[in-house]
């Protein structure tokens, strides 16, 4: 596959420099007029060679491992192989692992006889992927190369190919949610055929089992309510509690008081805690944070402070997306017209009234959007919540006790041994789905924030 992709890139860079060529030729001779300039020509030549001859690299290097099945079945070494079908698929699995250099030799005896099969099938289709690959491109490469001519747009025909790309890119990522939302929508159906809904979405104790009999499963152990909870109380308010004061605090101080030489060394080492793994946030959390909160309850009577807490979770996700607010309300204050600031100075407001009242308000769409994206990644967090708060699905409205969230749940039930058709496993999708439709709601929120906003400043 990559040889066959040099070599169209090979073709194409050929394609590219004779058309090129070609037309600096044709512009010498016509006295400098020429409808296009050389380059777009020869985009035009090399995109002809290179996208027709790249869909038939990746159509042939899909069907071709059939082709050579078929071969070798139709050898006279293939009347050898034992007529179980698993012993059958295994002998030719490894024959062709040695005959592809996979694998260096194999020592069950069925496979032996198949690799010489294996191995003139597989040079016989591959040269004949290289001889049909160089005819599409020297066809594609000699239709084009003959247009190129001084009255051929060969612009157009080259935006117009970049503007299909953009779509097709852009519908890459459309088609990807529609399909993410329809896996979610069916597997969460399948889940409610088996545990109702109203059980699911109002119950208050979560115990799956997935041992426990598919067929007959007891609803009362799949109440999302404790989940739903902790979700919302580290995720988006413990966290945001300390990420949203701190972030926005630090962006006024950096945009409209810190020196320059402060700020430009200060605002990319608040950055650095956007990159910042995970897991060490989780280890600061269970070792340090988590620890520290325990022993401070103790010290003020709080005797069954837990070890792991929402608190220390809520804690120490706020400090991890305290880049998001910061950074996304720096470039939003930053971005409000210097007109602005100076017309709130020359009324007689104070800095700080300026601030308050006419640079926060300018920029609240970006803060808003800096906030919502926050607290996306507060409530998808899942290692800080295992490390620091716990697995267990407590409905408590004390920070100090143990939680659970809804993403630490999904990475519980999809991990192990067991099956896709168990109601515990299938409940994992639910709680994605419901997730989902959270998230969904808080961006419709954001955006009619930002709008209201910036119809007024704008």
């Amino acid at each position: 596959m990559a040889a066959s992709l040099l070599l169209v890139l090979g073709l194409a860079l050929a394609g590219w420099l004779s058309a090129r060529s070609r037309a600096w030729a044709l512009r010498a001779d016509s006295g400098g007029r020429l409808a296009s300039l050389p380059n777009y020509h020869g985009w035009y030549v090399g995109l002809w060679i290179f996208i027709p001859t790249v869909l038939f690299v990746f159509v042939w290097n899909a069907i071709s491992p059939g082709l050579v099945l078929q071969s070798v079945l139709g050898s006279p070494a293939a009347e050898g192989l034992p007529a179980i079908e698993s012993a059958r698929l295994d002998a030719l699995r490894e024959a062709r692992d040695v005959a592809t250099g996979a694998a260096s030799s194999t020592t069950n005896p069925d496979a032996l006889p198949m690799i010489a099969p294996f191995s003139d099938a597989l040079s016989q289709y591959r040269w004949i992927g290289i001889v049909l690959t160089l005819i599409i491109a020297g066809a594609a490469g000699a239709w084009s190369y003959l247009r190129v001519k001084p009255e051929f747009g060969a612009r157009t025909r080259v935006e117009r190919v970049i503007m299909a790309v953009l779509i097709l890119a852009s519908l890459v990522a459309v088609f990807s949610t529609f399909g993410i939302l329809a896996s979610l929508i069916f597997e969460t159906f399948r889940f409610f055929e088996m545990v109702s809904p109203i059980d699911f979405l109002f119950g208050t104790f979560w115990s799956p089992d997935p041992m426990a009999n598919p067929d007959n499963p007891d609803p009362t152990r799949y109440g999302a309510i404790p989940l739903f909870w902790g979700t919302l109380l580290i995720g988006a308010v413990i966290a945001m509690i300390v990420a949203i004061p701190i972030g926005m605090m630090s962006a006024i101080y950096l945009t409209q008081y810190a020196h320059p030489r402060f700020r430009a060394w200060a605002k990319p080492a608040l950055e650095i805690l956007a990159g910042v793994p995970t897991v060490v946030y989780g280890y600061f959390a269970a070792l340090t944070v988590a620890p520290m909160i325990r022993d401070l309850a103790m010290s003020v009577g709080i005797a069954n402070a837990s070890s792991e807490s929402a608190l220390a979770a809520g804690m120490v996700m706020g400090v991890m997306i305290i880049p998001f607010v910061s950074s996304m309300a720096d470039d939003s204050i930053a971005a409000v017209p210097q007109a602005m600031r100076d017309g709130s100075l020359a009324m007689g407001a104070t800095t700080s009234e300026t601030i308050k009242l006419v640079l926060v308000p300018a920029a609240l769409p970006g803060i808003v959007g800096g906030v919502m994206l926050a607290i996306s990644r507060a409530i998808g967090e899942t290692m800080i919540v295992v490390m620091a708060a716990s697995t267990a699905a407590n409905l408590s409205a004390n920070p100090l006790d143990s939680m659970t969230t809804v993403t630490v749940q999904i990475v519980a039930m999809l991990t192990g041994e067991g099956s896709f058709d168990h109601p515990a496993t299938l409940s994992a999708f639910a709680l994605g789905f419901v997730l989902f439709l959270v998230t969904l709601g808080l961006n419709f929120v954001a955006l009619s924030v930002v709008k209201r906003y910036r119809e007024a400043y704008e």
